[in-house]
């Protein structure tokens, strides 16, 4: 009976998700079909590398290390979600064993031209961010290019598990059940770590909102809770 629903489950998203598609040609050695999906996916998958790890060149290596297990794991993929869940999953653990691996050889030395801050980001993202994190905040108080620069230094600030969780929603569009799938936590926690994430990015913006005070232009990613 499960093997059964599982089968269903899976002709459905191959039937509503074209990616899906393109991976199960992946599976039968389509070699054309990977080179679509990484046309489609890798800056993406950049640019939420560069905010997780905040080094442009490491991005650049992980985004190729994601897509080389993408192309390792294709003989035993299974449309089990959308092929966009799937993929962040492995974006999601490559992200967090690159920050496991850095904090493990304590690297302090970082490149000011490689921050997260100077990657590729959709400005209507940014702007989505700044809206759910500010709440009523007036209009007329945003400079939206400034704006964006702030919003890029608070989302810096949020612990990794937090940040995942927001750029998979903000610049994703990923709801909580795809982004749980994700990052292998409970929808439930998902809508927590959410509501804590808009906390604290709420708390980075309001002393820039009341005095223009700006944030610290990268986070260390080990406070502000869960």
């Amino acid at each position: 009976m499960a093997q059964a629903a599982s089968n269903t489950q899976g002709q459905d998203y191959e039937l509503r998700d074209p990616d899906v598609r393109l991976m199960l040609r992946v599976r039968d050695d389509d070699a054309a079909a990977f080179e679509e999906l990484m046309l489609r996916y890798q800056n993406r998958v950049l640019t939420l590398l560069e905010h997780m790890v905040a080094h442009r060149h490491q991005a650049e290596d992980l985004t190729q290390d994601v897509f080389l297990r993408v192309y390792r794991a294709r003989k035993h993929y299974v449309p089990g979600s959308k092929f966009s869940t799937w993929l962040f999953t492995i974006v999601n653990n490559v992200a967090s064993n690159a920050k496991r691996s850095r904090a493990r050889r304590r690297e302090v030395n970082l490149d000011p031209g490689t921050s997260s801050g100077s990657g590729p980001v959709a400005r209507q993202n940014l702007d989505a961010i700044a809206v759910a994190a500010s709440g009523s905040m007036p209009s007329r108080l945003v400079v939206k290019a400034e704006m964006r620069d702030v919003i890029r230094a608070a989302v810096s600030e949020l612990n990794d598990r937090q940040r995942m969780a927001v750029l998979l929603s903000k610049f994703e569009g990923m709801g909580y059940a795809d982004i749980a799938k994700a990052m292998e936590m409970t929808p439930q926690a998902i809508k927590s770590l959410l509501s804590r994430a808009r906390e604290n990015l709420r708390g980075f913006l309001e002393p820039y909102l009341e005095r223009g005070d700006r944030p610290a232009s990268e986070g260390n990613g080990e406070s502000n809770g869960a």
